[in-house]
């Protein structure tokens, strides 16, 4: 099995031991991603609406860098910091995904990096 590491400077580095995505079997496995605007590195917002946006947008950028879009995302998780933001949350969301959306898990964590209010991880496949 092969893997290929996937890295744009359209979203947030990793602050970690870890990579913002990999490809593996036409599989590409996007890191979470919080709600760090990769220009300034600071969070987007201060609320779960602005904070889910960048989030997702920064979700696209690591997808855009494999040459893929949302519309191959067959599997998301979102992690709240209070799951009381889902509904907020859900609103943005349905913007980024309108047609064939893909399985989710959205789930409280019980703290999340930066004390973020939320991060977003995907599955895609080519």
């Amino acid at each position: 099995m092969g893997k290929t590491v996937i890295s744009t400077q359209n979203a947030p580095a990793a602050i970690g031991p870890y990579s913002q995505g990999i490809e593996a079997n036409g599989m590409v496995f996007v890191s979470g991603q919080l709600p760090i605007d990769p220009a300034t590195g600071d969070f987007a917002g201060t609320d779960i609406s602005a904070q889910a946006e960048q989030s997702l947008k920064n979700v696209q950028s690591v997808l855009a860098e494999a040459g893929l879009t949302l519309a191959n995302v067959v599997k998301s998780t979102v992690f709240l910091k209070d799951i009381k933001d889902f509904a907020a949350m859900n609103e943005v969301y349905a913007r980024f995904f309108t047609e064939g959306c893909p399985a989710r898990s959205a789930v409280q964590a019980a703290a999340l990096p930066k004390d973020a209010l939320v991060e977003i991880e995907v599955i895609a496949v080519r």
